[in-house]
């Protein structure tokens, strides 16, 4: 019942964002050019501010110490899902953008925003603290191979280096590297100094602007066609039942720890996130597709997290 509330709760709020951003574009109450705004915004300030705040207070040495079996096992698993994805999108589509934002899609879900909630109305703080180092990778991975190679250049198209150079130094990387430097300096970071207060406040904008942003663009598209749309639906299904599905077979046969166990599950449970909405729209590209996917996938994700959840209570007594 406890995962079921927290995810409703959460799922409630995404939707009311998402609501409030299809009545302002629906009704045209805001400027034909404010999708592009809240893109442009999304991907020069308010992702790397997020970004960079999680590196900063979470890539320290003495954390990544601590719980060093978690961070590892998190890049492995990264590192298979993505062949993985990769090969799946094929299937579901032929279609090269298609085919690039279903990977990111089933490689990365919404670990972030919808995850952490869900943990920590679920379990004790510590392990809130061992899966924020267990999505580390999942950070890193996106913004050196998600971002730059399926967000941005992943159309299909030939590029020049200096095009496929400015894709993979994007905001988002940069910021990531500069909070991973301050976060492994042996220098303190005073959290409640302007500078760190300015990161986070930004960091705060992200999630809400990405959904008024997604329902901005879901108010100019056709919804009967993206419900019934049936390459949405497979995504989705893949992502929320049949990847955390593998997954606890596989524990069955692999011994994991139980912190990296219920992290690894938290994470592969989640719905398909909303980063192939912001980042896109801000380069001019179709979003229509991903946007379909995030309400689509954040609906049933009410019903499917809550059912792994009772899978893992039933088949390994959490």
């Amino acid at each position: 019942m406890d995962g079921f509330l927290s995810t409703l709760n959460q799922t409630a709020f995404l939707f009311a964002f998402i609501v409030i951003g299809y009545i302002l574009g629906k009704f045209k109450i805001i400027p034909d050019n404010s999708a592009t705004v809240l893109s442009k915004l999304e991907n020069n300030l308010f992702v790397p501010a997020l970004v960079m705040g999680t590196f900063i207070n979470n890539f320290t040495v003495n954390k990544i110490g601590q719980a060093g079996k978690v961070f590892g096992i998190s890049f492995i698993m990264i590192l298979i899902m993505m062949p993985v994805a990769t090969f799946t999108s094929k299937l579901i589509t032929k279609d090269k953008y298609e085919q690039n934002i279903f990977t990111y899609g089933l490689a990365f879900a919404n670990f972030g925003f919808m995850g952490n909630a869900v943990v920590k109305a679920l379990f004790p703080e510590e392990l809130f603290l061992n899966y924020i180092i267990f999505t580390l990778p999942l950070w890193i991975m996106i913004y050196l191979w998600g971002v730059p190679a399926l967000l941005i250049g992943g159309s299909g198209e030939k590029r020049s280096f200096s095009e496929s150079l400015k894709s993979f130094l994007n905001p988002m990387f940069i910021a990531m590297i500069i909070g991973m430097i301050i976060g492994l300096a042996p220098i303190p970071w005073n959290e409640e100094s302007f500078i760190a207060r300015v990161i986070t406040v930004s960091g705060d904008c992200m999630s809400p602007v990405a959904m008024l942003l997604t329902g901005i663009t879901v108010s100019s598209i056709d919804m009967k066609k993206t419900f019934m749309d049936g390459k949405i639906y497979a995504a989705t299904f893949i992502r929320l039942i049949i990847i955390p599905l593998v997954f606890l077979g596989l524990a069955k046969f692999i011994p994991f720890d139980e912190t990296v166990f219920i992290c690894a599950v938290c994470a592969l449970s989640m719905p398909l996130g909303l980063n192939t909405v912001v980042i896109p729209s801000a380069y001019g590209k179709d979003t229509s597709k991903a946007a379909g996917m995030a309400v689509v996938s954040h609906l049933l994700s009410c019903l499917t997290i809550p059912l792994i959840f009772m899978l893992v209570n039933k088949w390994f007594g959490m």
